[in-house]
C-alpha cells in the first residue's frame, strides 16, 4: 500500500527526509511535497569581487527569522580557502551579501581549507552550525589533509563561538577517513539529540551514518555500520533524493527514493569547479511550499521549489 509522510506529523519527519547530494537512490513512500521546479534559470547566489568570494559561492543553509530568508553560505577565495557568508532576503531569491564573511578559517582544524558546508538547527534561543573543518597543511591523513565534522554556535546567526570537532577524523566506529556533511534532527527523540552525517567506510567511500548525544556537543555512532549506503554511478553526478526514517527509531529506514528528486540540467549546475553538481542543503518552509537551496558545481546557488502536498 503507498503512504505518504502526511502520517508523520512535525519537523522531525521533515529533518527525515534529508537531502543529501548523493546519487541514484529507491522508495515506496513519497514525500510529503511535489516535484521540484527551479525558481529562478540563474543563479541566485554568484562568486564576485576579488576577496572572500571570488571563486565560488555555494552549498547554503537557509532559515527563516521574523519573515526575512538568512543564508550562510560556504565562499572561496582564490586560493582555495572557504569562510562563511551571510545574506538576506525578503522574498526567499533576491539576496544581499554582507561584505564579510561571518567565520573564516581560525581552528588548527581549519587550517588552509578553511570552513565548509554549512547547515543550521535551532533549539530554543540557540542556533546550532554544523560544517566541515578543512585541513590542508598537516591534517593528520596520508597525503596531510583531513576533513572534519565540526559545530558552533549562535543566538543571532552572526556572531559564532566553536565548539570544536564533533566526530573526528580516522577514528569511527566505521568511518575510517574524513567527516562531514551533519544534520541535526531538530526534536529530541527517546530523550536524545540526532544527527545524520558522511563518514568514509573502508574500502566503500562515503556514506550516511547517525550518532546521538545527550548535549549537542558530544557525539556517538549510534552504530557499527552505515545507516544509509550510497549508490554510485559511473559518471559522479551529484543528484538529491531523499530517505525516511523510523520517527521512533532514528536508526531504522523505512524507504528511500527509487530515482532522483533533482539533478544538474543548467549550465551552470554542469560547469564549475566540479561538474555535474547539485548540492541540496538549505530546506525553508514557506507558506504551502518548500524551498529547496542547493550549491551547483561547486561555484554557485540555486533555488527550487516544491508545493506541499
Amino acid at each position: 500500500m503507498r503512504r505518504t509522510l502526511e502520517s508523520f506529523p512535525g519537523s522531525a519527519r521533515l529533518c527525515a527526509i534529508l537531502l543529501f547530494a548523493f546519487t541514484a537512490l529507491g522508495a515506496i513512500f513519497a514525500p510529503p511535497f511535489g516535484p521540484w521546479a527551479r525558481l529562478s534559470s540563474t543563479p541566485i547566489l554568484s562568486p564576485q569581487g576579488g576577496g572572500f568570494e571570488s571563486a565560488g559561492t555555494f552549498n547554503p543553509a537557509v532559515v527563516k527569522v521574523h519573515g526575512k530568508f538568512i543564508m550562510l553560505y560556504r565562499a572561496q577565495d582564490g586560493k582555495g580557502t572557504s569562510s562563511l557568508g551571510y545574506a538576506t532576503s525578503d522574498d526567499g531569491i533576491h539576496f544581499e551579501g554582507r561584505p564579510e564573511p561571518v567565520m573564516a578559517a581560525e581552528a588548527p582544524y581549519e587550517k588552509g581549507g578553511g570552513v565548509e558546508d554549512p547547515r543550521l538547527v535551532r533549539f530554543g534561543h540557540t542556533y546550532y552550525l554544523t560544517y566541515t573543518g578543512y585541513n590542508n597543511v598537516d591534517g593528520t591523513g596520508p597525503d596531510h589533509r583531513d576533513a572534519q565534522l565540526c559545530l558552533a554556535t549562535s543566538v543571532d546567526l552572526l556572531h559564532w563561538q566553536r565548539r570544536g570537532v564533533i566526530m573526528p577524523a580516522y577514528k569511527g566506529k566505521w568511518n575510517v577517513g574524513w567527516t562531514k556533511s551533519g544534520a541535526i534532527v531538530p526534536e529530541k527523540i527517546n530523550g536524545r539529540y540526532w544527527m545524520y552525517y558522511l563518514g568514509d567506510a573502508r574500502n566503500l567511500g562515503s556514506q550516511m551514518g547517525v550518532a546521538y548525544s545527550d548535549d549537542l556537543l558530544h557525539w556517538t555512532d549510534a552504530l557499527d555500520h552505515p545507516v544509509v549506503s550510497s549508490r554510485a554511478d559511473d559518471q559522479l553526478v551529484y543528484r538529491t533524493g531523499w530517505v525516511l526514517f523510523d520517527k521512533k527509531d532514528p536508526a531504522r529506514v523505512l524507504a528511500r527514493a527509487d530515482k532522483p528528486l533533482f539533478e544538474p540540467e543548467k549550465p551552470w549546475e554542469k560547469v564549475g569547479q566540479v561538474p555535474n553538481v547539485v548540492f541540496a542543503e538549505g530546506l525553508v518552509r514557506d507558506g504551502s511550499r518548500w524551498l529547496f537551496y542547493y550549491g551547483g558545481a561547486d561555484k554557485c546557488v540555486g533555488v527550487a521549489f516544491a508545493m506541499q502536498r
